[in-house]
């Protein structure tokens, strides 16, 4: 059985929720696919998330999907690289590579949810901001220590509640879709 440490963002700034957790939590009401399930809901904090991460990866699962939400994202991003540099430009860790790509096989699970009718597209670039930190320090926690675990980050869309209560009217995808999407994700890199 395929071990999957899955991960969402707390709310921050404006938004009073975060896709990234309402996917989770209703992915967690009736996924009964073959992977083991494990979620963690991470502190918008890099300081923290970092501490919390490290932790939780100490158990060195098979695969972690690391979650967040992308305000104005129209589909869903599968992020291949995690960049070592913070929103300011300086590293995230001194004396480490400068980028590691994520080894799962994004291109399947992106042409499986399409298939499926779920926009979904493969992403070179996480930002520079605490989605990127989760992948890259994900990627390089596994490789320092020589754990099995290999990470990808899944950017997603504003939920409709979301966009509804925001005066910018973003885009937006349906919890149910997106869970469902996480599902076939889960399964298409279990199934590697």
């Amino acid at each position: 059985m395929t071990r999957v440490l899955l991960t969402a963002f707390e709310p921050y700034d404006r938004w009073t929720e975060n896709s990234s957790w309402l996917a989770l939590i209703e992915l967690t009401q009736w996924y009964d696919g073959q992977a083991d399930l494990t979620t963690r809901r991470y502190p918008v904090d890099l300081t923290q998330m970092s501490v919390q991460l490290k932790k939780d990866l100490q158990d060195d699962y098979d695969i972690a999907i690391h979650l967040g939400q992308a305000p104005g994202a129209t589909l869903i991003k599968l992020e291949a690289i995690g960049l070592n540099v913070r929103s300011d430009g300086t590293p995230l860790l001194k004396d480490a590579p400068a980028a590691y790509q994520s080894s799962l096989p994004l291109p399947r699970c992106r042409d499986a949810l399409v298939e499926a009718g779920i926009p979904c597209e493969v992403s070179h670039h996480a930002g520079t901001y605490l989605c990127n930190a989760a992948l890259y320090l994900s990627q390089h926690y596994s490789h320092s220590f020589a754990m099995k675990t290999q990470s990808v980050f899944v950017h997603l869309p504003l939920s409709p509640a979301q966009a509804a209560r925001d005066a910018d009217r973003l885009p937006s995808m349906s919890t149910p879709m997106v869970s469902a999407a996480l599902a076939m994700i889960i399964e298409n890199m279990s199934g590697q």
